[in-house]
């Protein structure tokens, strides 16, 4: 299983300059915990949450987001995606075509597809005793 198999694909963006307020507004509507934001030309800059709302103080997003940016693509398997979001302890992955944001894969979207009960070879811990 892969990305494509799992992302959102209509994705919720947002602009650097976009204040803090109307962030908090955007993400109750459209009842997600985090977006990608992307400048004027759709380049994916950074990647905002409810985390970085509640622990980081500034008036638009620019000064409250995460520059560093983990990306994906439709190919990376689901496996791959779990140990991402775990190793960079983070919660969502936008999913690329080249230069392009097609998706976005949450950790609801892997939970998801385990509840479904499709077969995920998550990496765990071997203790040997």
């Amino acid at each position: 299983m892969e990305a494509k198999d799992i992302m959102t694909r209509e994705v919720v963006t947002v602009s650097p300059s976009l204040p803090v307020k109307m962030l908090a507004n955007l993400l109750i509507k459209n009842q997600i915990s985090g977006a990608p934001v992307a400048d004027k030309k759709g380049k994916i800059v950074g990647v905002v949450s409810e985390t970085d709302l509640i622990a980081k103080k500034g008036k638009q997003v620019k000064t409250i987001m995460s520059n560093k940016v983990v990306q994906i693509t439709e190919e990376t398997p689901v496996e791959e995606i779990a140990r991402l979001m775990t190793a960079h302890k983070i919660r969502r992955l936008p999913v690329m075509r080249g230069k392009s944001l097609v998706g976005i894969v949450s950790r609801a979207d892997v939970v998801g597809a385990i509840a479904r009960g499709q077969h995920i070879a998550l990496q765990t811990p071997t203790y040997d005793l």
